[in-house]
């Protein structure tokens, strides 16, 4: 029995090393991309999808994904190094490339069209309308950012001069916008998901509006890298924008509990049920592209957003800034 036992122990060794070596070269393999996200939110529940359900992994990446607050931040990481792919506002390039950065940040994939955030009274509204902000205290996001121009285009669109009509602080950090709502400062707040909800559900604010409806279509959250990143890492590149568009497929074609369910991980501190609330919230408001295509007159509405806010000096190409030859069609 012993001379049988001793060959067979050595057999399931060798087996067992020969998986583990297997697995061990199908992850050397793959390609490492470092990703970095502007904010982590549900908002962007495409991304997350193509990253439970193995998209990446299929087109032979295995990705990253590192929070960066701050589209000025990501766009450095982009331009030092540190990171291969940037996620953030397609403002962010224009800035870089009217810096005159040779090699600037072009971006090749969209995900989001439409802001975001959500307007959060600290008092309950019954008919909530925009002229109700005149003459109140709001804590905006980052001057010279997407939310925060978004919000001051919304407010010009309908005849609100976000300078003289409302008092809106851009002095407060993005991470602390809801905590210091929560401590008395301001009458209203636009923050993302899941802060909006957990605000609400504490009861210090309620959800009046939508600065995304508000806002309209622009290519609001957006994949970028150094012109010099996308000639010499084609394969990488395309491969990347296709897991994006099976991420964008799914959340068209799954419902808000189904898609929750997948991103629950990512989210540890939000239960399922908040989880669905908030994916269905988004998906009310048509917050993501179809595919991953950017076409140019979202591209140029991103900019008068920007001279809106007199944040632009002189407008960016669209032929350079945005590089749609990865772009897959959706087949529906």
């Amino acid at each position: 029995m012993k001379k049988l036992l001793l060959p067979l122990i050595c057999l399931l060794l060798i087996i067992m090393i020969g998986v583990a070596l297997f697995f061990n070269k199908k992850d050397s393999d793959l390609t490492k991309v470092k990703l970095g996200e502007v904010a982590h939110s549900i908002f962007y529940a495409p991304q997350y999808v193509a990253h439970a359900l193995g998209y990446f992994e299929d087109e032979e990446l295995d990705v990253e994904i590192t929070l960066i607050s701050g589209a000025d931040k990501v766009a450095a990481a982009v331009l030092s190094g540190d990171i291969n792919i940037g996620f953030c506002g397609t403002e962010a390039t224009i800035y870089i490339y009217n810096q005159g950065e040779e090699d600037y940040l072009v971006t090749f994939s969209g995900l989001t069209k439409r802001d975001g955030s959500f307007i959060v009274s600290r008092e309950q509204y019954d008919d909530f309308e925009l002229s109700d902000l005149i003459g109140k205290d709001i804590i905006g996001g980052r001057e010279g950012g997407m939310p925060e121009m978004t919000f001051e285009w919304a407010l010009s669109q309908n005849g609100i001069d976000p300078e003289e009509d409302v008092n809106i602080d851009t002095s407060i950090a993005f991470a602390a916008m809801a905590g210091a709502f929560i401590g008395g400062t301001g009458d209203f707040v636009t923050l993302f998901e899941p802060q909006a909800l957990k605000v609400e559900a504490q009861g210090y604010g309620y959800v009046v509006a939508s600065v995304g409806l508000l806002g309209g279509e622009v290519p609001y959250t957006a994949y970028n890298a150094k012109k010099s990143y996308i000639e010499d890492n084609e394969d990488t590149i395309s491969g990347f924008t296709k897991a994006i568009q099976k991420g964008l497929d799914y959340v068209h074609s799954h419902t808000s509990e189904e898609i929750a369910k997948i991103i629950l991980s990512y989210f540890p501190d939000t239960s399922l049920n908040d989880l669905t609330s908030i994916v269905e919230r988004y998906k009310n408001n048509d917050s993501w592209y179809q595919t991953t295509e950017i076409g140019e007159e979202d591209f140029n509405r991103v900019q008068t957003i920007m001279e809106n806010a007199n944040q632009l000096s002189k407008k960016a190409p669209y032929d350079k800034l945005i590089d749609n030859s990865f772009a897959v069609q959706n087949e529906e």
